[in-house]
């Protein structure tokens, strides 16, 4: 943050926003002290688990390290170590276990390491209970609600030799303007909102996010203005729902999702708008007719079935029905022709049958979706479908195979209908397979890869689409 913009934020922050600047500044003497007794720099590693919503809090994370005086590297063997966890299925939580184990032995190497673990798992008592039994070398545990206070508990740590557990269970605070370092200058990510109302019977997020808290517009544009200022050109607005966005506003400051849509194209050198998540329930006409009407807006949208089926989407919770939401779709395609839709699906849901999983392939093969990401239903302790009478693997596992021979070949022919034509593309990376290539992503968020260099990263090109490869196209710069 430069020291114009900081002296800014000073003016108009918040009295907790100030607070965390004290302690920001307080954590600096801690960590130049540990510089001198290290000889050198001390180095932090952030891993980040899970959604797009982790990895901005990722960033306000580095964000906070960086300005204390910490070496970022993506390295595990640091001085700090982070892990911003995800709880919504199992393998996430024991990968996160895994990695403790392995931290632990490089840490009786280096005493004066130090291990935190924050996010969505963090929320789950019996995860820290597990963690306070046998991962005594961790330091530092706080949750998803307090993460604006991260500078305020690193000093805690330094000043203590216990393992420090702050846990809010729920919270309406949202604090702005603090330190945030980005992992693309060209592109980033958005909170409009946090937490979610929606209590699907198979969802821990309801439970570890909390309830839904909008920030203000005024906030989110002045955000975005300092971002385009900055070199931003593509950004994502993020929230469980954004469709829910402007609940819990003041009445002066009321605003749909539509209409924040609206306000945020109008500023200045963004150049692309994303948006994740929609829920099929509440996805309105209005928010259709800003997606139509506005090229910057980018031609993707995803919109999570769960299920096909009408007896399961009940038991999950999902307030719509197989019937509204193929009419969604098809309201969706006739007025945005070039959209992408994609999905999630969950296949073994407690109940299920292989004649609600029929229905679902059926939803598939009529709504045509350009990629769908399927997973087999993980038990979450705390949410009502993980008491009822689970599904067996036998009678999942068959399932979630057939359903996904639909998805990729339904996904193939969408992906198909582009090849041969040219699109605007965002320059993201130089090609992990071979350095001769870049990667860029197109509106409707496929990635093509073509010749280029580092010099293209960040720009917008056009690229004709010369090969189709499934999930990916190969192209040429034109």
């Amino acid at each position: 943050m430069s020291d114009i913009l900081h002296a800014e934020v000073m003016d108009n922050a918040s009295e907790e926003t100030k607070r965390q600047f004290e302690y920001i500044e307080k954590a600096k003497g801690y960590v130049a002290d540990l510089a001198k007794e290290l000889g050198r720099t001390p180095k932090a590693c952030v891993v980040t688990f899970g959604c797009q919503m982790n990895a901005r809090d990722s960033e306000k994370l580095i964000g906070i390290l960086s300005k204390i005086g910490y070496e970022i590297t993506e390295s595990e063997e640091a001085d700090f170590v982070i892990y911003n966890t995800c709880t919504v299925r199992d393998n996430a939580d024991q990968r996160v276990f895994g990695r403790l184990g392995f931290v632990g032995g490089i840490k009786k190497k280096n005493p004066h390491m130090k291990i935190a673990l924050c996010g969505c798992m963090m929320q789950e008592q019996s995860a820290i209970e597990k963690i306070q039994k046998s991962y005594r070398h961790v330091d530092l545990i706080f949750g998803t609600h307090n993460i604006f206070k991260f500078a305020e508990l690193i000093c805690t740590a330094f000043e203590s030799d216990r393992m420090i557990i702050d846990i809010w269970k729920d919270t309406d605070k949202i604090v702005e303007d603090l330190p945030i370092v980005r992992k693309y200058p060209f592109k980033s990510g958005i909170n409009i909102m946090f937490g979610c109302n929606n209590f699907c019977t198979y969802c821990i997020v309801p439970y570890v996010r909390g309830r839904e808290r909008s920030r203000s517009p005024r906030d989110i544009i002045r955000e975005i203005e300092y971002l385009a200022n900055d070199g931003v050109k593509e950004i994502m607005l993020l929230g469980q729902n954004v469709n829910s966005y402007g609940r819990g506003l003041p009445e002066d400051e009321q605003i749909s999702f539509a209409e924040l849509l609206t306000e945020v194209c109008k500023v200045d050198g963004i150049k692309r708008v994303r948006f994740m998540t929609s829920h099929p329930k509440d996805l309105s006409d209005d928010l259709i007719k800003v997606i139509a009407e506005n090229e910057k807006v980018a031609r993707h949208i995803h919109l999570p079935l769960q299920s096909g089926s009408d007896e399961i989407l009940k038991k999950m919770n999902r307030h719509y029905t197989k019937e509204s939401y193929l009419n969604l779709v098809e309201k969706i395609r006739k007025t945005i022709p070039d959209v992408s839709l994609t999905t999630d699906i969950i296949v073994g849901f407690p109940g299920e049958t292989d004649g609600d999983v029929d229905e679902t392939i059926d939803v598939v093969r009529k709504a045509k979706f350009d990629n769908a990401f399927t997973f087999i239903y993980s038990k979450r302790t705390g949410t009502p479908a993980a008491s009822w009478e689970q599904v067996p693997e036998e009678v999942s596992k068959p399932n979630f195979d057939r359903l996904l021979k639909v998805v990729q070949e339904t996904a193939k022919e969408q992906a198909l209908r582009f090849e041969g034509q040219t699109h605007r593309v965002l320059v993201e990376e130089i090609n992990e397979q071979d350095e001769k290539l870049v990667t860029g992503r197109m509106s409707g968020n496929t990635l093509v890869h073509f010749p280029g260099d580092k010099s293209l990263i960040g720009s917008f090109v056009d690229v004709r689409l010369d090969e189709c490869h499934g999930f990916y196209y190969t192209g040429t710069m034109v």
